[in-house]
């Protein structure tokens, strides 16, 4: 199993180019089942959850075609309405298969999504959505077997916002009978450049990046060429890299009108950024100081960055406090960041960080996606060696990231 090896302590200089979002790839994906024309994806990250989501679409009869950052899909020859087991428990986001096949085929059978290590993400608001719709749906042997003829325009409220469950929801709407509206929709970058691609399809949507999508359903999609935005959480993770252990970087390939929350809270850490249509550029020369903040739904502070942040507070002058309101159980890093020499308590969803002068590399383990990108932030920042163990959760989020930090002069390297 392959692990990271730092050597901490080295300050970072030159560029980057930021990969395009995971978040953003992965219901864009899904949307190729909803046509039988060809859709052609750049900017797609060579990740591991888009493998993973690739090879659920091929088994469906999805046809691929890829070439690096280029993915073209055609859906003229799908056969398998199922998400087996299997494949669902690597990637809770494969529950986005299934909106579009319901709608457009009819049916679908996907598992249900297993545990997750950073907190329960149910998947009752996709379904009582689609019910709203006029779905039949039946929770069989860990199944959810879908049908319904077409689906019905309805107007869903959900009862908590959520990205996949608005995601889900807007691929059925496009197809289904009548207008559809969806309250109370997540308005993350993610959610607005999947609405983009499918309006460049033929679909009818108003509302788009507001709280409220009204969707005006169409009987068929066509082909269309879509560009994925941007990764905001893997341009943000750079930024918090560059703030916790100083230097002069510049992102390319970044929308800094994604992430103003961090912007702000990297701006009060005492970074200098300067921006452009696409890059920003850090520069860090002192020691950061504490930022509290608190997690929230967009354009709020995301929870993906939470962790990072919480990184380079530990190194931070003075104390801040992290209020955690979307996970309940994303603080497994804490643990692990204490080993290396931070000061972190925990007080039910509230994190208090005292900085300290340095952090001491040591073995530390990797618990989800955005704690293994806070533990790297951590040995970069650390004196010593620090060994990230399961990074098989940094590889499904992050586009070869210790390659990117070690050409602006970190020291770090994969080893087995």
């Amino acid at each position: 199993m392959d692990k990271l090896l730092i050597q901490g302590g080295h300050r970072l200089s030159g560029e980057i180019a930021i990969s395009g979002a995971k978040n953003a790839a992965l219901p864009i994906l899904c949307a190729g089942l909803l046509t039988s024309d060809a859709v052609a994806l750049s900017n797609v990250p060579g990740l591991q959850d888009v493998a993973t989501m690739l090879k659920l679409l091929r088994q469906m009869g999805l046809r691929i075609a890829q070439d690096g950052e280029n993915v073209t899909l055609n859906g003229d020859a799908i056969d398998k309405l199922e998400a087996p087991y299997e494949m669902v428990k690597t990637m809770r986001a494969s529950i986005l298969v299934l909106g579009p096949l319901l709608a457009r085929f009819g049916e679908a059978r996907v598992s249900l999504p297993g545990g997750c290590a950073i907190g329960s993400r149910p998947v009752d608001q996709h379904i009582k959505g689609l019910q709203a719709m006029g779905a039949e749906i039946a929770i069989e042997a860990g199944y959810i077997h879908a049908k319904a003829k077409r689906l019905k325009g309805a107007r869903i409220l959900t009862d908590m916002i959520t990205v996949t469950g608005t995601e889900n929801l807007l691929m059925a709407a496009v197809l289904a009978e009548g207008e559809t509206v969806l309250e109370n929709a997540a308005r993350e970058p993610e959610v607005t450049d999947l609405a983009n691609l499918l309006v460049k399809m033929g679909a009818k949507i108003d509302g788009i990046g507001t709280d409220r999508l009204v969707i005006q359903g169409v009987d068929s999609l066509h082909g269309a060429s879509h560009d994925v935005i941007p990764d905001r959480i893997e341009t943000a993770t750079f930024l918090c890299a560059v703030a916790a252990v100083g230097g002069d970087v510049t992102l390319r390939h970044a929308r800094t009108d994604t992430f103003d929350a961090a912007i702000d809270k990297l701006r009060e850490a005492g970074a200098i950024l300067t921006t452009g249509d696409d890059w920003i550029r850090i520069q860090m020369s002192s020691r950061p100081k504490a930022v509290s903040f608190r997690t929230t739904e967009y354009p709020g502070f995301p929870t993906d960055m939470q962790a990072q942040f919480m990184a380079m507070n530990c190194v931070a002058e003075g104390s801040s406090r992290v209020i955690e309101t979307i996970f309940e159980n994303r603080f497994m890093h804490v643990q692990e960041m204490n080993r290396l020499g931070a000061a972190i308590t925990i007080e039910g969803h509230t994190a208090i960080i005292d900085g300290v002068d340095k952090l001491v590399g040591a073995p530390v383990m990797a618990t989800d996606l955005r704690a293994s990108a806070s533990l790297v932030i951590a040995g970069l920042a650390a004196e010593g060696e620090t060994l990230v163990d399961r990074i098989y959760h940094l590889d499904r989020g992050y586009d070869r990231m210790e390659m990117k930090l070690s050409a602006v002069g970190a020291h770090i390297q994969r080893v087995k």
